[in-house]
């Protein structure tokens, strides 16, 4: 079968690999339908999440047909231990199951097409997987359910109500996205679904704002205006009440406007950073450049916050990143609240939304590319190229 494979940082390819095999007696082997490109795979390849092994099968999230039934999969994982016994799957944190991670108990989440610390179980952008803890892991969809909505419910639409529903959103609030691309629309969807009153949505890419903007969002361009500056311009001075980190580690500082001025002021902390994250990159012209400010978004949230507000985390950090203004914080008591996103926990609810018609995801999905065009679609999305917002990939089988 074809799939995408990691050779490297910086050096993706579509390889002819073996078909998986099962392995336990909870092994399911499914046909991939379609999978998706994730802004995660980015920090793979990009070089800020170490620890990727040459020969993995990238990506996450899918929608595929098993036996005679279309299902959807929690992408961080076979979350679910056998049975779904463990105690964190019972408490609705599937992604810090204690079973599914074959380094042990103090490993991680598991991943789909991660690095070794995850496990790790080969991605999805492929033809055929290997779905370990099937009878817990695959969801089975209501026909009203398409494929292609499927695999926005797969991962960044869990990812982002998750990240609103930490955020502690309350009706009427004012609530800052910071991110525009697939994760952070979800993410202003999520919000609206939740009450917020008003929504700040900050990034700079034209696309993604005006995709923000017709969700009913307010927009801040970081390139044109200091984001901090405009929370507090919007919200009387006060800040917003809550705020949700939809970047990462790689995020990029401002380079024109009032504050990149603030921006070079923090350049060596940058360079810091990213020597920290990144120690190993690999550029291919503009592709696979880490973001140059890998702390950013957490100094702008945490500053833009209200006093006593919550700031929300769900952009990836590798466990190497360590810079955070626990000052400022801690002084204006504010509630952090983090994590890599427990989907099976949300995945009856928001099918069931889907399946009502209350939400669309598909108003995100932007481009479909078939897999034989995979490694430009990645170059396209990874350059945030116009209107380039979230890329679905459809296998040739």
């Amino acid at each position: 079968m074809k799939a995408v494979v990691f050779h490297g940082i910086g050096d993706i390819r579509l390889d002819k690999v073996h078909d998986p095999k099962l392995k336990d007696p909870t092994d399911a082997i499914v046909r991939l339908t379609a999978n998706a490109i994730c802004g995660t795979d980015l920090h793979m390849i990009r070089g800020t999440f170490p620890g990727m092994e040459p020969g993995t099968i990238l990506g996450h999230e899918s929608a595929r047909t098993s036996a005679t039934s279309t299902s959807a999969t929690a992408s961080s994982s076979p979350p679910p231990s056998p049975a779904a016994r463990a105690r964190n799957c019972r408490a609705g944190y599937s992604s810090q199951c204690d079973e599914a991670n074959p380094n042990g108990k103090d490993a991680g989440t598991a991943f789909f097409g991660g690095p070794k610390p995850s496990g790790p179980f080969q991605g999805l952008q492929a033809e055929y997987a290997r779905v370990p803890f099937a009878h817990a892991d695959l969801v089975e969809l209501p026909p009203e359910v398409s494929d292609d909505q499927a695999i926005l419910i797969s991962d960044i639409f869990p990812s982002a109500y998750f990240g609103a529903n930490i955020a502690n959103i309350q009706p009427g609030e004012t609530v800052a996205v910071f991110g525009c691309g697939p994760v952070g629309q979800f993410a202003i969807a999520s919000a609206h679904l939740l009450g917020a009153g008003r929504i700040l949505a900050i990034d700079t890419v034209a696309s993604r704002l005006a995709m923000a903007r017709a969700q009913g969002a307010e927009v801040i361009d970081f390139n044109e205006e200091d984001p901090v500056e405009a929370t507090r311009r919007l919200t009387n001075k006060i800040g917003v009440d809550r705020a949700i980190d939809a970047v990462g580690v790689d995020a990029v500082a401002p380079h024109q406007g009032p504050a990149a001025k603030v921006a070079k002021l923090e350049a060596k902390q940058h360079e810091q950073e990213v020597q920290e994250v990144a120690p190993k990159t690999n550029p291919d012209g503009v592709n696979w450049i880490p973001g140059d400010a890998p702390s950013q978004v957490l100094s702008w949230a945490v500053q833009g916050l209200a006093k006593a507000g919550t700031l929300s985390i769900i952009g990836v950090y590798p466990e190497t990143a360590r810079f955070f203004p626990i000052g400022i914080a801690m002084n204006k008591n504010l509630t952090l609240r983090m994590g890599n996103c427990p989907h099976r926990k949300y995945l009856p609810k928001l099918v069931g939304m889907v399946r009502s018609g209350l939400i669309d995801p598909l108003k995100i999905l932007t481009q479909r590319e078939p897999l034989t065009d995979v490694i430009a679609a990645y170059k396209a999305f990874d350059t945030r190229q116009p209107g380039w917002i979230k890329v679905e990939l459809q296998p040739a089988s």
